[in-house]
């Protein structure tokens, strides 16, 4: 699941070496994207690597491989379905309005919860949306309060026990103790699950794994929208 601009920056960067054989620089990048820095376009590259759709090659400058792209990139820049502008205040009220729920034969009682989407263990990507299924939860893994459940994807959480393609249950709150993995709003517009961290004024979404660097805020920059309660996992 890419954002459009993660779209568009892949095919910029796969279009500029199919012309040339050589990746654009970050300038150009950022031109093309008609970003106002740089640093949005690190994170959009961080993204595209996390989710195996680029390579960056050590030691070496502009040196990026493409992997990958999506189908629709095949058929052209017009052909990527125009994706609905996100609303951060999708996350409403009445998810698990009561911990009554259903039975199955095994005798653990369930409640369902409404899947939200997917949601970046790395780093953040658009997530919560309005038109959720719904997933199974046994109510032994949920307090009080209102739940909603997201699918994980990427790795950087995995050194707290969190793998991509991970269901996360996740209580709604709006504020949150160090240390607590959260659901965090970013500049208003993206989402991310990281760990906590405050330290004066500043706001540090902490991943876990090495692979992956801690990323500091100002506190005006990240609203926390739930922190993490339970997770389910298939094999």
């Amino acid at each position: 699941m890419l954002t459009r601009k993660q779209y568009e920056l892949l095919l910029f960067i796969h279009e500029r070496q199919g012309d040339g054989g050589v990746s654009p620089s970050f300038d150009e990048m950022k031109d093309a994207l008609g970003l106002k820095s740089k640093s949005g376009i690190h994170r959009l590259i961080s993204a595209l690597e996390e989710r195996g759709f680029i390579r960056r090659l050590p030691h070496r400058a502009r040196a990026i491989e493409v992997l990958r792209i999506p189908e629709v990139a095949g058929r052209g820049r017009q052909t990527a379905e125009p994706k609905p502008r996100f609303q951060p205040n999708v996350i409403q009220g009445g998810f698990a309005p009561s911990l009554q729920g259903r039975t199955p034969p095994g005798g653990t009682e369930t409640i369902p919860l409404p899947m939200l989407g997917r949601i970046a263990a790395g780093t953040p990507i658009e997530a919560l949306r309005a038109d959720a299924a719904s997933v199974e939860v046994p109510v032994s893994l949920l307090g009080h309060g209102e739940h909603y459940a997201l699918e994980v994807a990427g790795d950087s959480m995995i050194e707290a026990g969190i793998l991509d393609g991970d269901t996360v249950l996740i209580q709604r709150c709006d504020t949150a103790d160090n240390g607590t993995i959260v659901v965090a709003l970013v500049d208003e517009n993206e989402v991310t699950l990281k760990r906590l961290r405050r330290k004066g004024a500043t706001i540090a979404l902490e991943p876990a794994n090495p692979k992956y660097e801690t990323r500091i805020f100002g506190p005006d920059k990240v609203r926390v929208q739930g922190k993490l309660v339970g997770l389910l996992r298939r094999y």
